[in-house]
């Protein structure tokens, strides 16, 4: 069979698009990533070479389903008999990822070494805690999270220390513009400590991958003729950084392929502009755009509860989904008295899907607006004895791993004071804070007979690490690291807590496996790189077997048979702080809902409280407007049944019975 012939019209005209811009907006559920898989197998059919075609998007998870997809399709395809390496495919990454790839390639144009570290946002937050008790300022004043956010806001919106300096440095020395000055010395130090380093941050990825397209023609020019296909996913999610990226390497051909959707823009707070894409057609002359509103996911009840939802934004490009689905179930409504009914009742209906509807845990997602909503969901979970996970916590935070890559990533690169720190103590090898500042500050001849043959000990054991690293595999490598670090050993004393530790580490081993078949150094770079830039929605690939408890912004991209929305009131969703008093931030919450509702295909469950309780205090509650928007004729109003009454719980009884 023809493999256009397994697409809609709509689709088959954005596969046979071969040059000049093309915008495809691709409504949730329509099948965005079926599409440029078509279309990345349609060029490499009419003679395009598969690694002179780029495919960005934003989360491992979905590069990695699209190349896999890409692959299979092209082997498939008999008529095309093209044997796939490991350099001549296409380029499918993440914008981060493509940013290292960038960077390493031409580390002496940026002035760091090929091996340069990446720091996470806690090593970044630690940092700039150390330089905040530097320039004597109090750090719960001048809280670290809240300065490094906005660093990293202004490297999203391509701006550099050095011109970040620039703009306030005339301000005045009151309220915020304090702040701000404040935020650019500490900016300033920061970027001499990674200097130092030889370490990156997330947003220096990016950033210094921007800059050095714009400012260097023979690098621009190399990626242009490398890259002449280009495509964006997730349009709707780039900030002015990324934007900067897609339109420098697209300049010379034109041929840039975006899809996206601003309805399902919901990242503002990050940097994400919308404007990106609502403008596409005019930063892109002669583009061409296709809309894709065939939702193939969703039950007819869902999908028009959601258009009812979306039609009410000003800042979209119009289009109505429709589906061949069937009608589906109305959409469950349920009220409960306060938080934990509500998570009672989640967690029972859970229950009762999976023990009577035999449906699948891993095909049930409950999700929520703000994290803190999670506690009390977890302990309904518990309590009713229904397998949950909730997504958030990343393998790679965990700090065993954090110990075991921070040796990894220390002896590739010595300047690494971050990890240096992190390991030189762990396991305890008797070396305090006045050893570690010495040797940080260069002062080592100032360290007793007694304390430098701890040093040394320590040093061996990275030197030791770095010349394996030129022999070993990287599992084997990584296996090495556990055992001649010591860190394994005070894990053996047997409880449960070193027992699971010590399985984390086995499992650190059996992830390395899938870089032992590439080249020695690249192997080590790419598991390097996957430590760096993963994502809780990686977590994902582990079939865990359970019900995902998760925040609205976490499910963005996922999809499931059966979805819970939780916490629909007046205040908490939409959020009172971020809908109030802004048309822009009430638009986004209304497309954050929209998100929420596509994200299931057969059973939708609404709920909200008359009660909760928020940071101790009590208060009554009215039920969100998004539950009012849709049509009575698509709801319908759940009880939970008396089981879900607490025998001791009289004044919720009363309730009711009033």
């Amino acid at each position: 069979m023809n493999y256009l012939d397994e697409l809609n019209p709509e689709q088959q005209k954005a596969v046979l698009h071969k040059t000049g811009p093309l915008l495809i907006l691709a409504g949730a559920g329509a099948g965005k990533t079926r599409t440029i898989t078509y279309r990345i197998l349609h060029l490499i059919k009419q003679g395009i070479a598969p690694e002179n075609i780029l495919a960005v998007t934003f989360t491992n998870k979905a590069a990695k389903e699209m190349k896999e997809r890409v692959l299979e399709l092209i082997n498939q395809d008999k008529e095309l008999n093209l044997p796939i390496t490991f350099h001549n495919q296409p380029f499918i990454k993440t914008f981060h990822s493509l940013g290292v790839y960038i960077l390493r390639e031409n580390f002496r144009e940026v002035n760091i070494p090929k091996n340069f570290s990446i720091l996470d946002k806690n090593d970044a937050q630690k940092i700039i805690k150390d330089i905040v008790v530097s320039l004597d300022l109090d750090p719960k004043q001048y809280e670290p999270k809240k300065i490094l956010g906005l660093i990293s806001r202004q490297k999203g919106k391509f701006i550099t220390a050095s011109t970040f300096e620039d703009r306030i440095s005339h301000s005045s020395q009151h309220g915020s513009e304090f702040l701000l000055k404040i935020t650019a010395k500490v900016w300033k130090q920061y970027e001499e400590t990674l200097q130092k380093e030889s370490s990156l941050d997330f947003d220096d990825l990016l950033l210094k991958t921007a800059v050095l397209l714009q400012t260097n023609k023979e690098v621009l020019e190399k990626y242009q003729n490398r890259w002449q296909q280009i495509h964006v996913d997730e349009y709707q999610d780039t900030n002015k950084v990324q934007y900067k990226i897609a339109q420098l390497l697209s300049k010379k051909h034109q041929n840039i392929c975006v899809v996206g959707d601003a309805d399902q823009n919901i990242y503002s707070w990050r940097g994400a502009n919308i404007q990106n894409i609502l403008n596409f057609e005019k930063d892109f002359k002669k583009a061409q755009t296709i809309l894709l509103e065939e939702n193939y996911r969703s039950s007819k009840n869902i999908l028009n509860a959601a258009n009812e939802i979306i039609q009410k934004n000003s800042q979209r490009q119009e289009k109505n989904l429709f589906t061949k689905n069937s009608e589906g179930e109305k959409i469950g409504i349920y009220l409960a008295y306060n938080e934990g009914d509500e998570a009672n009742f989640v967690a029972q209906k859970c229950k009762t899907l999976i023990n009577e509807e035999n449906v699948s845990p891993k095909e049930i997602a409950v999700l929520y607006r703000t994290n803190f909503q999670s506690r009390v969901l977890e302990e309904a979970f518990l309590n009713n004895n229904v397998p949950y996970q909730v997504l958030g916590t990343k393998f790679f935070d965990r700090k065993e791993i954090k110990d075991i890559i921070a040796y990894l990533k220390v002896s590739l690169n010595p300047q690494d004071l971050t990890s240096l720190k992190r390991t030189i103590n762990t396991p305890a090898r008797g070396i305090g804070k006045v050893t570690l500042a010495k040797i940080v500050t260069d002062q080592e001849n100032e360290l007793s007979p007694t304390v430098k043959i701890k040093v040394q000990a320590y040093r061996d054991v990275l030197s030791n690490i770095q010349k394996n690293s030129e022999t070993l595999k990287p599992s084997d490598l990584i296996k090495f690291i556990i055992s001649e670090s010591g860190v394994a050993e005070q894990y053996k004393r047997g409880t449960e807590d070193d027992l699971e530790r010590l399985s984390n580490m086995k499992e650190l081993v059996s992830l390395a496996v899938k870089y032992d078949s590439i080249p020695l150094g690249e192997g080590l770079e790419k598991l390097l790189e996957e430590v760096a830039l993963t994502s809780d929605q990686d977590e994902m690939d582990k079939d865990t077997g359970a019900v995902k408890l998760m925040t609205i912004h976490a499910a963005k991209g996922l999809e499931f048979d059966n979805v819970f929305i939780t916490g629909l009131e007046d205040g908490l969703f939409p959020s009172k702080m971020m809908a109030e008093n802004s048309t822009e931030r009430s638009e986004e919450e209304r497309r954050l809902f929209y998100v929420a509702l596509t994200r299931a295909r057969k059973k939708l469950f609404l709920s909200y409280t008359s009660m909760r309780t928020i940071f101790g205090s009590r208060r009554s509650n009215t039920v969100s407007e998004f539950i009012t928007d849709i049509p009575e004729s698509l709801l319908e109003y759940t009880d939970a049944g008396e089981e879900s009454l607490s025998q001791d719980d009289e004044e919720k009884i009363q309730y009711l019975e009033w």
